[in-house]
């Protein structure tokens, strides 16, 4: 449905909004150079500039890019610090203190130190964003480099990976899932994500028909007696995902589709969307990619998978890349048939996510004669 209803009823699906990071003033920036053009005509220019350098990246790097600025400046302000112009010394006082669990204020609240992937992650974005205000930060400086050095011998951890949710455990989650417009909606993701490898971003990103004009990630072209054709705008280009019918219309992600795109009477624009309290309702808005992780938890703790292990620990386990793997991980196919759907650029990216692989097909012991 297009047009949302004059008086909607409430929406039960939550969608965080997100906020703007603090970007440099690019008509002050403009102005000290001197010469520029009508004020008027400058801001029309600064806006369309502005446009595209957040097209840049998408917003969940541009989210979070902003969330290590403002952490950083709060702490830069407790210590009595200045964030700009950057300080080499001051960036390595400030990890180090992001590792001791020191950096959100007082040291006796006894906080949790940020893990090695998060300070990095915090250095990315401290770099974006000193770049974006033309005062590049030297993330080789000994100052920092050491410290990090330090950071990760001391503090570094084996990868934690989320559990893959494999086809037979699929079938059990779709299961759970009821047949109203809401449970419709999210079999659907739950079948196409897994059955493209998809990333969360890239399943709320999708469109039901193309749209030069949108702001999604991509978009589905139905084939009635093949599949589904998903084209998707990665890192490093436009790619092609293939999605076959499956053996079955309950196991078909096909028919999911199908299914959803008539019920809920999706003729353009994102493809999966809120749904209004009365799960009657379609809304026009695009679904959160958290809503994606909420819903592979929760099918996987209802339909019982890992039942071994205590429900606090299987609560960890599972999130939106748990699809990902899955297929990587179910897929009784060549391997570079997976390094294609998933859309990896090397076959050692796929293997990590191959949670099942004979990871012992080799034996160098045998064949050197022991």
């Amino acid at each position: 449905m297009e047009n949302p209803p004059e008086n909607p009823p409430e929406i039960d699906d939550t969608v965080d909004c997100p906020q703007d990071g603090d970007l440099p003033d690019i008509i002050d920036l403009v102005m000290d150079m001197g010469s520029s053009p009508p004020l008027a005509r400058l801001e029309s220019l600064v806006e369309t500039a502005t446009a595209y350098a957040k097209a840049a990246s998408s917003e969940n790097t541009q989210n979070a890019y902003a969330k290590d600025w403002r952490h950083f400046t709060s702490w830069c302000r407790r210590e009595g610090f200045d964030p700009l112009p950057p300080s080499s010394q001051v960036i390595g006082l400030y990890i180090g203190a992001c590792a001791s669990g020191t950096a959100a204020g007082d040291p006796k609240r006894g906080l949790p130190s940020l893990s090695v992937a998060t300070i990095e992650r915090r250095l990315s974005g401290l770099a974006w964003n000193f770049t974006q205000r033309g005062q590049p930060m030297d993330r080789a400086d000994r100052h920092i480099s050491t410290v990090l050095a330090g950071i990760r011998r001391k503090h570094a951890k084996p990868p934690r990976q989320k559990e893959a949710v494999l086809g037979e455990d699929l079938l059990a989650m779709v299961a759970t899932l009821d047949h109203g417009l809401r449970g419709l909606r999210d079999r659907a993701i739950l079948l196409l994500g897994f059955a493209g490898g998809l990333r969360r971003s890239e399943i709320v990103g999708l469109d039901v028909a193309r749209d030069d004009k949108s702001d999604g990630a991509g978009w589905i072209e139905i084939f009635s007696d093949k599949g589904v054709l998903v084209t998707l705008r990665g890192k490093t280009g436009w790619r092609e995902v293939e999605v076959g019918r499956g053996s079955s219309d309950l196991s078909c992600p096909v028919v999911a589709l199908e299914t959803w795109i008539r019920l809920g009477r999706i003729a353009r624009g994102p493809l999966f969307r809120r749904i209004f309290k009365d799960n009657k309702t379609v809304d026009v808005e695009r679904l959160s990619d958290k809503h994606v992780a909420r819903l592979v938890k929760q099918t996987a703790l209802a339909a019982g998978v890992r039942s071994d292990l205590p429900e606090g620990e299987r609560a960890l386990l599972f999130a939106g890349h748990s699809l990902r793997s899955g297929l990587a991980s179910s897929a009784e196919i060549e391997e570079r048939y997976v390094q294609k759907q998933l859309g990896h650029a090397s076959a050692e990216m796929t293997r990590k996510y191959q949670r099942r692989r004979d990871r012992f097909r080799t034996n160098l012991t045998r064949a050197s004669g022991l």
